[in-house]
């Protein structure tokens, strides 16, 4: 993302516009759906393309007592004097490869998730060359089949190991945690029984005689659905920035959550052209009659999805409008009908919905994928502009 965001009154090409106010409410309106668990505000893939410093800032403000990351980098960011975010705030990384930057996170004083033996092993080593204690998390494998260790032999060496640090004084087990595969599924039998599985591991490794702070497996719909999920710890990460997680469980209205991010370009010309003219590569598009054309100079190299060439609406002079014909690299193309808004009109793709303008959900659908892509794939041609900081 831009290093430095631009000025609301800055003339823009493109812009990703941030309402920090809305996102310190919808962690205030996700707290409340909590309210006997801590919140984790995830801000891992720069804040899902909002920005993660500013996000985590925002976050803090209201509320959130922890933050997660993916990557260990993403993490180590937050913990900058320039991030500027208080240092009683915990901070979590769980996406770790061999080889990882173990001694900076246990100096940082991050929490790093451990899934398996060897990265025990690794972050022990590095406590060890450190001087300090490190603060762990394991991660169980309740079902989703991707990160954590498997149930039964597996978590019990990595329990055995865990309690062995712990008594050498290399770590401190901090959380104990795992991931849905299907929150988003209310009904979905794996819900019930990944709570089950991971209530059985929690149990086995207290019963070893770990003392977690804080267990934790709720994502954004099992905050937003699933209160027995809740436990110590919930981790809302694309509901905090005003996205559903799934149209199928409700709207973010529904929620009480309001998009934060809006996303509008200039138009970069606007032309007449006689009927039948081909638009853009390929020429999917063919104009119907004599109509005006808009530019949009965005494209797929800036986020904006090539599969919904033909599909994507966007807001100009008031009105809907689709993309004529193909998203090229750099610019798409719509068509304008009768209508003549000079260069330089606003072209909105997607925002809250309050002025009529698309949403993210709506792009979504559009290009057959998640409302989560299309924010968080907007790149970093596209500066961001905080609002409401």
């Amino acid at each position: 993302m831009s290093e430095t965001p631009a000025r609301p009154d800055a003339v823009l090409r493109a812009r990703a516009e941030i309402d920090l106010a809305a996102l310190r409410a919808n962690v205030r309106a996700l707290r409340e759906r909590a309210p006997g668990a801590a919140l984790m505000a995830v801000v891992k893939a720069d804040a899902y393309g909002h920005g993660a410093v500013p996000c985590a800032r925002a976050a803090v403000e209201a509320g959130a007592t922890w933050l997660g990351t993916a990557t260990p980098q993403e993490a180590l960011a937050l913990r900058t004097a320039e991030a500027g975010l208080p240092d009683d705030v915990r901070v979590m990384c769980w996406l770790w490869t061999p080889g990882g930057p173990w001694r900076e996170a246990v100096e940082a004083r991050l929490d790093v998730s451990v899934s398996g033996m060897w990265a025990m092993e690794e972050v022990v080593g590095a406590a060890r060359a450190a001087g300090v204690p490190a603060r762990v998390q394991l991660k169980a494998d309740t079902g989703l089949g991707r990160n954590g260790c498997q149930p039964g032999g597996d978590w019990e060496e990595l329990v055995a190991a865990a309690l062995r640090a712990e008594r050498e004084g290399l770590l401190r087990v901090t959380g104990l945690w795992s991931h849905f595969a299907c929150a988003d599924e209310p009904g979905h039998p794996s819900i019930a029984a990944q709570l089950t599985r991971f209530r059985e591991m929690t149990a086995y490794a207290e019963r070893q005689g770990l003392r977690p702070e804080v267990r934790h497996i709720a994502n954004s719909p099992a905050t937003l659905t699933l209160p027995d999920a809740h436990f110590d710890l919930v981790r809302p990460g694309i509901a905090m920035y005003g996205v559903s997680p799934s149209p199928e469980i409700g709207t973010p209205a529904d929620f009480g959550l309001r998009p934060v991010m809006t996303l509008a370009a200039s138009l970069a010309l606007v032309k007449q052209v006689p009927g039948g003219h081909g638009v853009s590569y390929g020429h999917h598009y063919t104009t119907p009659g004599e109509t005006t054309l808009g530019l949009v100079p965005l494209g797929y190299a800036d986020g904006v999805p090539r599969h919904a060439s033909s599909t994507g609406p966007v807001l100009v002079d008031g009105k809907w409008r689709t993309v004529a014909g193909r998203i090229a690299m750099d610019q798409f193309v719509v068509d304008l009908g009768g209508d003549r808004p000079g260069p330089g009109a606003e072209a909105v793709l997607f925002g809250p919905g309050d002025r009529g303008e698309p949403t993210a959900e709506d792009w979504a659908q559009a290009a057959g994928t998640i409302a989560y892509e299309i924010v968080t794939r907007i790149g970093s041609r596209v500066p961001r502009v905080y609002v409401n900081e």
